[in-house]
């Protein structure tokens, strides 16, 4: 072996070594737990946050145990989950916004990473974004006018809007304050508006009894509730006729139209603020970050269910078009 290449193994080997011993330190895997809420959905982050941390020199059971666990888009496991986690002495927990409030409740030392929250600094899970505090850090998927932008781009694809419906999960805080942005967002374009609150599945289909012939559009705030029953929203919005913008999920299955935060960036980003924290990082001098990748996804079959058109300016700028 030439000497330049045994150096640069030996780098290699020698780079690796900190993990390796932090590994066997006490004969126990440093371990990543993450609390989800829906698998399936989240499937596709977590294989990104999972690959992330592979090309930072983490890799799942060699040195470091990554665990998952499930809400299935209810509150009530996620304080036994917490719990869990406690127990197992886990090293850092990755999660969503909704569940942070509970975790925190559970452990003030272990650190919280949410890949995703909506308005982190309002519903109090951080101090602030560039000084978060206490043991939680992570992502928000909010940015400046997300509401208006979103709004902008449903217009010009059903561009007869004049009444907007809201649904959005009354018992989360941060939705109920998304709510607030799109109906500020929507009067600014001038559109009459009508919120609907709910707080569980059986709620949403009496709402859809209502928006007949009252509205023009359908505007789905997503959290783990609306999320979790994203295949009712789909069905009925197309039975009663109505177009809706909701999350990526839903359009691949029949909604309008998506645009927002691309989850998969996000989900890698988490994975370098626990590379930091495993390697010495407080959270809370991490600063929580904002989304800087946005995707626009668009389901034409749906369009042409609808009567619409989707514009040449969209197809040529969408992420994704559902065909």
């Amino acid at each position: 072996m030439r000497r330049r290449e045994f150096i640069a193994l030996m780098s290699g080997v020698a780079a690796a070594w900190p993990l390796a011993a932090g590994a066997q330190q006490g004969n126990k895997l440093p371990t990543v737990a993450v609390l989800g809420d829906i698998a399936s959905v989240w499937n596709p982050w977590t294989g990104a946050f999972a690959d992330r941390m592979g090309e930072l020199g983490w890799i799942a059971g060699r040195n470091i145990a990554i665990e998952y666990r499930w809400s299935e888009g209810r509150q009530a496991p996620v304080a036994e989950i917490a719990a869990e986690f406690v127990r197992q002495k886990v090293d850092v927990i990755v999660t969503y916004g909704g569940a942070v409030t509970v975790l925190k409740q559970a452990t003030a030392s272990i650190p919280i990473v949410f890949a995703i929250a909506v308005d982190p600094v309002g519903i109090g899970l951080v101090a602030s974004l560039s000084h978060p505090g206490g043991n939680v850090t992570g992502l928000s998927i909010q940015t400046a006018d997300l509401a208006g932008k979103r709004l902008e781009l449903f217009r010009q694809l059903v561009p007869d809007l004049r009444r907007l419906a809201i649904i959005f999960d009354e018992g989360y805080p941060a939705a109920v304050l998304a709510s607030r942005e799109v109906q500020a967002a929507a009067r600014t374009f001038g559109l009459e508006v009508a919120p609907h609150e709910i707080r569980r599945a059986e709620d949403i289909a009496p709402v859809f009894d209502l928006l007949k012939g009252q509205a023009d559009a359908l505007y789905v705030v997503e959290n783990a509730l609306t999320s979790t029953n994203a295949t009712q929203f789909t069905t009925l919005a197309l039975t009663a006729h109505v177009p809706m913008m909701f999350n990526v999920g839903s359009v691949q299955v029949g909604a309008l139209i998506s645009y927002g935060p691309n989850f998969r960036a996000l989900f890698r980003r988490a994975a370098d603020f626990v590379d930091r924290i495993l390697r010495g990082a407080k959270p809370g001098d991490l600063p929580v970050e904002q989304p800087t990748k946005f995707d626009l996804v668009v389901n034409r079959k749906t369009a042409r269910a609808l009567g619409l058109v989707i514009p040449d300016k969209m197809l040529a700028i969408a992420d994704d078009v559902i065909e």
